[in-house]
């Protein structure tokens, strides 16, 4: 297990990439999908519970558990954005791509995980730019 202490600015995003990409640089693991789903988390962390948090990766061989705790005791939640938003699909992402994902609320805030298998095209092969959009978002541009 290792874990990085981070600031709740946007700076600590790519430095949260690095960090998994060098942890599991002998992982079996999906290493691309680890990152693509820890950028989603650390930002969420960054722009909504605006706190220093702790990014933590387990390299269990074949699979991988990554974990964010931050301060915030408010959970994430899937929103119904426009097509044209900018924001408000990395917990799609990570509900799509993820071999499992949650939240555990502590009394210092909350840790969201994510576990990611050995690479498959499965997950990817049956994922669309509309797997992004939320159900029901506006069609009329």
């Amino acid at each position: 297990m290792s874990a990085l202490e981070l600031p709740a600015t946007t700076d600590s995003v790519p430095v949260a990439r690095r960090f998994v990409r060098v942890e599991l640089r002998h992982s079996e693991a999906d290493v691309d999908t680890a990152v693509l789903l820890t950028s989603e988390v650390v930002t969420n962390a960054v722009l909504h519970a605006r706190s220093p948090f702790r990014l933590v990766v387990e390299d269990h061989e074949s699979n991988v558990r990554i974990a964010v705790h931050d301060r915030s005791p408010v959970p994430p939640r899937m929103h119904n954005f426009s097509p044209l938003s900018a924001t408000g699909r990395g917990l799609r992402l990570l509900d799509h791509l993820a071999l499992a994902w949650g939240v555990e609320s502590a009394d210092s805030g909350k840790t969201v995980w994510f576990e990611v298998g050995q690479p498959s095209d499965a997950a990817w092969e049956s994922f669309t730019a509309d797997d992004l959009l939320a159900e029901g978002a506006v069609s009329d541009f």
